[in-house]
């Protein structure tokens, strides 16, 4: 059966939000229908978050509708729902280009549209942001609005709790959206929450509660804590909101986030209202909300490949060797199942990394934190203080947001943390924002750490073997997103000497030491100058920290030219090498040098083959380096095919 698309009246006739306040409640409502509909289609083509898009439509339909945006700043928290914000802001035309080359991003982004107030792809960071933008207009004297739409997922995080600590404690006004889309907080919603929601909200509400609060001060002080205490109850009681109210956040709901009946006349309070405090909307939504395939399966459509309209089934790639993630899983398992100390962490992301299948095998050994990986981290500290083997499997761009963690709770202790680094280097359509490009550096200049990149599949297997047998201190390795080489691997891995490289290809005139995956680009490069009479040394460094200074150095010692290679940003192995050559007085005249790292600038969203050609960082990079460095031309250098 062939998809045909239904008209959409409404939304053909939106250009801007602005053209969304002309339009009656039943036009909004009937708005909302086909811009979901349109964000099926479109994710269908392009893949993408499609579940937690669907679950604002009519939320995103109610703030556009109700507020100035963008002179009202509009901040969505992490960013993978707001496709429909897309769709409403002007980017309609191009949102079949979502998360490719050269389209729009996956997330919101300041570069994009003057919609886009503050660019997301990390959760948690939006009440933050606000308040620093509802702190800066009330400097300017402005009166325009800031509005934050955060998950409950999000509001794991201690960032959002320092920021409404914050906030509360401030005179701006701020309304915070809780989109709960868990029923982790919320009671069941419908009519009557409804209807106390938009009466918490009303003017005369408010009103009575600032009389009663100054009626409660001129009362002595044991009938004022009566007072304060019976209210701050009966509030509880009410609305379930007291830990909000506590951090100085006025509470109202929770309302059901798809109907606009409810939502409408609940935002036109909250921006009416002439409180100069913070506010805290509790929405409850579906993740998935109006498609019956990602209704029933949220997670499967939390992110999604290319899919059928109509049967809702996603484009399958043809069958390939395991991902990365998937090896390091099953790696973990077998070192699991020889030592009851193992136990793996993850910050709501087991299926991103994989230990939703070590969950499956050991459930009492594996603890999801949340999205809080400032705890996951000292938390892993704390078990390893008692014996215990943690493995933190966290993305090398998420480990950035528990540096100090590393450093003061791991680290300066010694102690024997194993943090596996999923999406090491460049990931694709997610862009800059989950590029893994600085843990080399960031890690390899920490005291006691140890630093592993794995080349393929096996050497993987390797490193989760030599990462749960060391005990001497903290020990991290890293490894791509995507499929492996295909290599065969072995049940179990083998503990690697601490320290130690590894040759592949014997040479004379040109040395390349690969940290990392572009290893097989390093054996294609060497192929194209065997071809040009070049004799070449291919390397695998396997360590950045301790680095392996004999191969280094006999390696400098016995070529012409030694190239480094890394998926990773300037600072990082590259760089030790040059240091350790340096002190030992190899760059005096001696060896050609030519580090090759990631650019000095942030990658777009792209196929990763592109993104590494981009970085220049391919086999035919490596060639032009080498014959660079020699003084030949290497314009145009041919190069031998995949095999």
């Amino acid at each position: 059966m062939t998809y045909q698309s239904a008209p959409k009246p409404l939304l053909d006739r939106v250009r801007t939000p602005a053209d969304l306040r002309n339009f009656s409640s039943a036009q909004l409502a009937q708005l909302a229908d086909e811009l979901r509909q349109e964000t099926i289609e479109a994710v269908s083509i392009t893949g993408g978050h499609l579940g937690a898009s669907l679950g604002v439509v009519e939320l995103t339909v109610a703030l556009h509708a109700v507020f100035d945006t963008p002179e009202d700043r509009l901040i969505w928290d992490v960013g993978h729902q707001a496709y429909p914000h897309k769709i409403l802001t002007g980017r309609r035309d191009r949102i079949r280009t979502l998360r490719q080359g050269g389209g729009l991003s996956g997330f919101t982004r300041r570069s994009e549209s003057i919609y886009d107030p503050f660019g997301a792809a990390h959760s948690s960071t939006s009440i933050s942001a606000g308040l620093g933008m509802a702190v800066a207009r009330d400097l300017e004297g402005r009166r325009n609005h800031v509005i934050c739409v955060i998950g409950d997922g999000a509001m794991s995080a201690g960032m959002a709790y320092e920021a409404m600590n914050n906030a509360g404690a401030m005179k701006s006004k701020l309304i915070v959206i809780l989109n709960d889309n868990d029923m982790s907080i919320a009671p069941p919603v419908g009519a009557m929450s409804a209807y106390l929601s938009r009466l918490l909200s009303s003017r005369p509400y408010v009103n009575l509660r600032q009389m009663a609060a100054q009626v409660a001060k001129r009362l002595p002080a044991p009938m004022e804590r009566a007072a304060r205490l019976a209210e701050e109850y009966a509030r509880g009681l009410l609305t379930g909101g007291t830990l909000f109210e506590e951090l100085g956040f006025y509470y109202v709901g929770p309302i059901d986030g798809h109907n606009l009946d409810h939502l409408l006349p609940v935002l036109r309070h909250l921006r009416d209202s002439e409180r100069e405090a913070p506010w805290l909307l509790h929405v409850v939504t579906k993740k998935g909300k109006g498609y019956a395939p990602a209704e029933a399966s949220a997670d499967k459509y939390h992110g999604v490949t290319k899919f059928n309209v109509i049967t809702g089934e996603q484009a399958k790639a043809p069958p390939g060797p395991p991902t990365y993630t998937k090896v390091f899983a099953e790696s973990l398992i077998a070192e699991a199942e020889r030592d009851p100390k193992i136990v793996a962490i993850t910050a709501a992301m087991p299926s991103g990394t994989g230990l939703d299948l070590f969950k499956k095998r050991f459930p009492e050994r594996c603890f999801d934190v949340g999205i809080a990986e400032q705890h996951a981290v000292t938390f892993a500290a704390g078990m390893a203080t008692e014996g215990y083997k943690p493995f933190v499997a966290i993305y090398s761009t998420f480990l950035q947001r528990a540096y100090d963690q590393v450093v003061h709770d791991v680290a300066i202790q010694n102690l024997p943390v194993r943090f596996a680094m999923d999406r090491a280097g460049l990931v694709g359509a997610d862009g800059a924002t989950h590029a893994g490009s600085f843990d080399i550096a960031y890690l390899g200049c920490l005291p006691n750490m140890v630093l592993m990149a794995a080349a393929d599949e096996a050497e993987l297997a390797h490193m989760v073997a030599t990462a749960a047998a060391y005990d001497s201190g903290p020990i991290a390795f890293r490894y791509p997103r995507g499929e492996g080489t295909g290599i065969a691997r072995p049940e179990r891995g083998e503990v690697l000497p601490i320290g130690r490289g590894r040759v592949l290809r014997e040479g004379s005139t040109v040395a390349i030491l690969s940290y990392g995956t572009r290893l097989g680009e390093a054996l294609r490069a060497a192929e194209a100058l065997a071809a040009r009479g070049l004799s070449t040394t291919v390397a695998d460094a396997r360590f950045a920290k301790p680095l392996d200074t004999d191969l280094v150095r006999n390696l400098a010692r016995n070529h012409a030219v030694l190239i480094t290679i890394e998926e990773g940003s300037i600072g990082g192995f590259g760089s030790f090498v040059l240091h350790d050559l340096a002190h030992a007085g190899l760059l005096d005249g001696g060896v050609k040098v030519r580090p090759m790292v990631l650019p000095d600038r942030f990658i777009d969203h792209d196929k990763p083959e592109k993104q590494y050609d981009q970085a220049g960082l391919t086999a035919r990079h490596i060639v032009a380096a080498a014959l660079g460095a020699l003084g030949v031309d290497a314009a145009n250098e041919a190069l031998p095919s995949r095999a």
